[in-house]
């Protein structure tokens, strides 16, 4: 069994049910909620004219491995209604692999650790909440630190 986190969103429609049903569909016998994060509003980046997103991070435990667990969350947007038609536009739900273990991946369609986590507070601030000292695989910072490098972009904690 891994310990993985996923990163949570949604901007479009009743976006805490949104949260809920997609961390309800996790559930299963490989793909098991350890721990939910607070729900936190966050403004739109790079796309900034769209609403304001629901975001949240959870941690799981796994027997998929990286490409499969990457496949079931891609089913469980599909499922969702999750419509992919303007790049980083909005969506019913976003799930996203952040860390799987230690893991270092860099492979087509696949990066872990994710990309882009550290310039993301809409990211670390839930991740800091569950896992203030875990450290990034590849920086060996701790996420409280990454957390205290980024700047901008309003977070507000809801839950």
């Amino acid at each position: 069994m891994k310990i993985v986190y996923l990163g949570l969103g949604s901007n479009l429609g009743d976006r805490r049910s949104n949260l809920e049903s997609a961390v309800q569909r996790l559930g299963s016998p490989e793909l098991r909620v350890l721990r939910q994060s607070s729900i936190y509003e966050t403004e739109p980046r790079d796309l900034v004219d769209q609403s304001w997103f629901l975001n949240q991070v959870i941690e799981v435990e796994t027997t998929l491995f990286p490409r499969q667990l990457l496949r079931r969350l891609q089913k469980f947007e599909l499922d969702m209604g999750r419509r992919r038609s303007v790049p980083k536009g909005p969506r019913l739900i976003d799930l996203d692999i952040l860390l799987y273990a230690s893991a270092k991946i860099s492979a087509p369609g696949l990066e872990i650790p994710h990309p882009r986590m550290a310039e993301r507070r809409f990211v670390l601030e839930p991740l800091a909440e569950l896992a203030p000292d875990l450290r990034h695989p590849l920086t060996g910072q701790t996420i409280k630190e990454m957390l205290a490098r980024v700047s901008g972009q309003a977070v507000r904690r809801i839950t």
